[in-house]
Order: structure tokens, then C-alpha cells, then sequence
């Protein structure tokens, strides 16, 4: 089963209807016993670190999650603050993340001279710094919808997926063994998000 995990903050309706496109069904849920029991899992969010993990504390959901990706090799994406949390910690917060694989999360940070918003809003490109079946298949120029004002450092270089540039390039998704995350948000992404998500879901 397609596990989409519910710890109250994500858009958990679109992504399972976008599932649900591509022809595959899904079960939104926090039922510890589902999610140990999931084939694939994903893992959305919406909001700031320290609630998301604070809320997965609460409903007893960390440890099965470590234990289903680090030692059960469960493939997992998160999506947005999803990605954020499989991270060590962010500058957002206090708490520590899951610890997942090894990154950080830093806000954007530019000189004074530097006229971006914050948070970074729309559609931008993704480049890709290495093959990965993630995104098998799909054009050359891809573009994906982001809202957010922090984003993923990953120590490891082998780890990045693709990157993104908004005043400087960043880390717009990474991958590591069954571990993956993006920064943007696939299931408001139409096409470029269905397929990803297609791949996710049948490659792996």
C-alpha cells in the first residue's frame, strides 16, 4: 500500500488524488500499524519543523518511520517540509529532525542588494545532477511549483538530485538509496508532478 503519512500538516487530499491519476490508490493515515505495513511511503508537510516533528513525536510515528526507511530500505518522499524533516536539523528550529540522511536546512539568505521574496513562490526549473529513475523518462526542461523559505544543505554531495536556482542554486531534491525528497510540490505541479510521482510510485 501507497502510504501517505497524516501527522496534520499537508496537502494530503491532492496528493492522493493525483495518486489516484495515475492509477494507483493510497491510504492517507498516522495508524502506526499501516504505516509499518506500507510498501512506499510519503511524507508531505506544510508548515514549520519544529511542529511537524514535535506532531510526529506525539503520534509515536519516528521511530517506525526510521525503522521502516533505515533498516526495513521502505522507499519514502517527502514532499516540501516532508523533505525538510528527513533532514539531521533546521535553522528554523530547535528540534532534531529524523535524521534520514545527512543535511540541514538553512533559510535563503542574499545581500541587502538582493531584491527576492521571500518565500520563493511559483514555477521554476530543476536541474539534474545525476540519473535517478525519480525522473526517468521525462523531459530535458522541467519545471515544478515551490512555495517555501528554507531549504535543503546536503553534506554529502553524492546525495544531490537536482538543484534550483533562486539567487543562488540550492537543493530542489535529493536521493540516496530508497531516501527521497523534493523541495517543490508535485501535486500541484499538473504533468511534471504527475510523472514524477508515477515513477515514484512504480520504479521503486
Amino acid at each position: 500500500m501507497i502510504t501517505i503519512v497524516d501527522y496534520g500538516m499537508g496537502n494530503l487530499g491532492s496528493i492522493a488524488n493525483m495518486i489516484k491519476k495515475i492509477g494507483h490508490y493510497s491510504e492517507i493515515t498516522s495508524d502506526i500499524s499501516k504505516i509499518e505495513t506500507a510498501s512506499k511511503i510519503i511524507l508531505p508537510g506544510v508548515g514549520s519543523f519544529d511542529r511537524a516533528i514535535k506532531n510526529l513525536e506525539d503520534l509515536g510515528l519516528v521511530e517506525v518511520l526510521k525503522e521502516n526507511v533505515l533498516q526495513n530500505k521502505i522507499p519514502i518522499l517527502g514532499i516540501c517540509l516532508g523533505m525538510q524533516i528527513m533532514t539531521k536539523n533546521s535553522e528554523e528550529g530547535e528540534k532534531n529532525g529524523l535524521g534520514l540522511l545527512d543535511a540541514y536546512v538553512q533559510r535563503f539568505k542574499y545581500q541587502e542588494d538582493r531584491k527576492l521574496k521571500i518565500p520563493h513562490m511559483g514555477w521554476n526549473l530543476v536541474t539534474q545532477q545525476k540519473d535517478n529513475l525519480l525522473f526517468k523518462g521525462m523531459e530535458s526542461e522541467l519545471r515544478y511549483y515551490f512555495v517555501h523559505s528554507y531549504h535543503v544543505v546536503c553534506n554529502n554531495v553524492e546525495d544531490l538530485l537536482t538543484t534550483t536556482n533562486y539567487g543562488y542554486d540550492f537543493v530542489s531534491s535529493f536521493a540516496t538509496d530508497n531516501i527521497f525528497g523534493v523541495q517543490f510540490h508535485p501535486e500541484k505541479s499538473h504533468k511534471f508532478g504527475m510523472d514524477l510521482l508515477k515513477n515514484f510510485v512504480e520504479k521503486f
